[in-house]
């Protein structure tokens, strides 16, 4: 398992991360330890949670997998175990947190409780990598890094980042700390993947030249790319059937961004490629988002032993020049199948 720096940081991840959001509610907490423990057997000693999941979020199970992955992750010797976790900021329209009585935002008292509380659900005196789940724009960023830069200081977080940031967002942080003596931002968790590589633009630059590296999120586009949606097909227990079948509001709007016309077709595109070269779409999805020098670590989501030991067929995969282009022919030819990834609305 190849492993890279985190940032600027001395903290060194591989370059495949267990994600946990279903854990609880989509995986049980016996399929989560056979999950996590297959993760350590297979290299990966890389986890990332936050104190808002399972997904989707709700104020009966906000905590659950911060709670799972800590009785996981109990008795294990901590040092070998790269954790992050995540301070849920407001919610921009799409939702109403349910946490802290849903009126969340980064100031610092609220950064500090989350932080007390996530280390008591994860048994952990410490959190490797303490993310910002998603920005909180109008607040002074000074008070947001400075909490931060304080946890740091009391070796309650090792470093920090952010998730779903903007370029802007991300300059703003690294500006403001320069200029005030605070904590640098190591990390910038977005989605990116094979149906939305609006990162390779602005963001791709930003995280070279500063030193900030890219965890990307939905790397398999919601498991679209895995071709379960394929035909219109609609498979029980998948997220984006749930949601499209039951959701509300902001679950529908989220599956149309994600299972539309322009994504199914890409993903079909993606397969011949994929039966040539003998492997799965997943693996050609992990495999691609790796290989950008601007990522740091690729985060994979599982809801059973089969579905993770797919993404581990990735774990080797390098993909030639060849290979490469052809999947570029393809985004030339349906760009941005995926319709938004919500940041233009912050």
């Amino acid at each position: 398992m190849k492993r890279n720096r985190l940032g600027r940081t001395g903290i060194v991840v591989t370059d495949i991360c267990m994600g946990t959001m279903t854990f609880g509610l989509q995986a049980d907490e016996k399929t989560s330890f056979a999950i996590m423990d297959r993760a350590i057997e297979a290299g990966i000693d890389f986890f990332d949670t936050a104190e808002m999941y399972p997904v989707p979020p709700s104020a009966e199970k906000f905590g659950i997998t911060e709670e799972i992955v800590g009785r996981w992750l109990k008795g294990r010797p901590r040092g070998q175990i790269i954790l992050a976790t995540k301070v849920t900021g407001p919610g921009h329209g799409w939702f109403r947190p349910p946490i802290r009585g849903g009126f969340t935002a980064l100031d610092r008292r609220q950064i500090f409780q989350a932080c007390e509380d996530s280390l008591r659900r994860l048994q952990t005196d410490y959190i490797d990598l303490y993310q910002t789940h998603w920005p909180d724009h109008g607040m002074e960023q000074e008070e947001t890094l400075g909490a931060l830069t304080t946890l740091i200081e009391q070796g309650k977080i090792r470093t920090w980042g952010s998730s779903n940031e903007t370029c802007w967002g991300v300059m703003k942080n690294l500006w403001e700390a320069e200029k005030h003596g605070l904590a640098r931002m190591a990390s910038v968790q977005n989605n990116f993947s094979l149906i939305n590589r609006r990162c390779e633009s602005e963001l791709a630059q930003v995280c070279r030249k500063e030193g900030v590296s890219l965890l990307p999120y939905s790397p398999l586009g919601g498991g679209v790319l895995t071709g379960k949606y394929n035909g219109g097909a609609l498979p029980s227990g998948a997220r984006f059937t749930d949601y499209i079948q039951n959701g509300g509001p902001r679950q529908k709007r989220m599956a149309s961004r994600f299972v539309n016309e322009r994504t199914l077709e890409t993903t079909a595109r993606l397969q011949v490629i994929a039966q040539d070269l003998g492997v799965s779409v997943t693996a050609l999805a992990l495999a691609w988002s790796r290989q950008h020098d601007f990522v740091a670590s690729t985060i994979v989501g599982a809801t059973t032993i089969e579905q993770f030991e797919e993404s581990l067929q990735a774990a080797d995969l390098i993909l030639d020049a060849g290979t490469l282009a052809r999947i570029d022919e393809i985004d030339a030819a349906i760009p941005c199948p995926m319709t938004e990834d919500g940041l233009r609305r912050l």
